[in-house]
């Protein structure tokens, strides 16, 4: 891939596999929507954005460094790497506000930071870490095998959603609804059932399908004899 316009945005990976629905409202249909912890969650990356360069020893930090992979064609912004002496070695740590979640949304981002960092770099990574704002701490995470196939199969996944610009259907799930900034835009309670002039429409039409006659394939058999 040598077209930088092609790149996909890094963030995508994590809006896909949080939910299929929200990546494609804001990747394909370019439609936003904050509320308290989208905002939260900016004001954190900001404050970690804001602090540059410095050095501690051994490690040498770069704040919002630009990543990009051909190879995956992925492009982002990562919040803070760590680069470690001997030899700068790479070390990526993404900031989340909240706490450490059931899904792996989260993972897969970082997991795709490290594997731009690799190209990049071209060395291999280990391990990144997460640092949640809830809890004040970071989660070391191993970037292993098993998460670095989810992570290109979910770029994938991206890309296909992207170039169809097919947003799928709502499916409402309680406990990512009710806390999403998109759920105005989506409006899955209502969408994700038909509406009851659907349901009427589809009656009715079963009902004419039910008193139609069959047709006389006795006729049809002496025509064509």
């Amino acid at each position: 891939m040598d077209d930088d316009d092609d790149l996909l945005p890094l963030s995508a990976l994590q809006h896909h596999l949080f939910c299929p629905r929200q990546c494609a409202l804001i990747h394909v249909e370019r439609q936003w929507q904050e509320n308290a912890f989208t905002v939260e969650g900016r004001l954190l990356h900001d404050s970690v954005d804001a602090g540059g360069r410095d050095r501690r020893g051994a490690v040498r930090t770069v704040r919002s460094m630009p990543l990009r992979s051909r190879r995956l064609g992925l492009a982002g912004v990562a919040d803070l790497v760590e680069l470690h002496d001997p030899g700068q070695r790479p070390y990526p740590v993404e900031y989340k506000r909240g706490r450490p979640k059931a899904h792996r949304a989260d993972e897969v981002q970082l997991c795709a930071q490290a594997m731009c960092l690799e190209e990049m770099f071209r060395t291999d990574i280990a391990e990144g870490a997460l640092f949640y704002g809830e809890n004040r701490r970071r989660v070391v995470v191993r970037l292993d095998d098993q998460l670095r196939a989810l992570t290109e199969r979910t770029a994938t996944a991206v890309r296909v959603m992207i170039e169809s610009g097919v947003t799928p259907p709502p499916v409402y799930e309680l406990a990512k609804c009710r806390n999403c900034s998109m759920v105005e835009l989506c409006r899955p309670r209502r969408l994700a059932r038909p509406p009851p002039v659907a349901d009427w429409l589809a009656r009715q039409l079963d009902d004419e399908d039910a008193l139609t006659p069959p047709a006389d394939s006795g006729n049809a058999n002496e025509g064509a004899s």
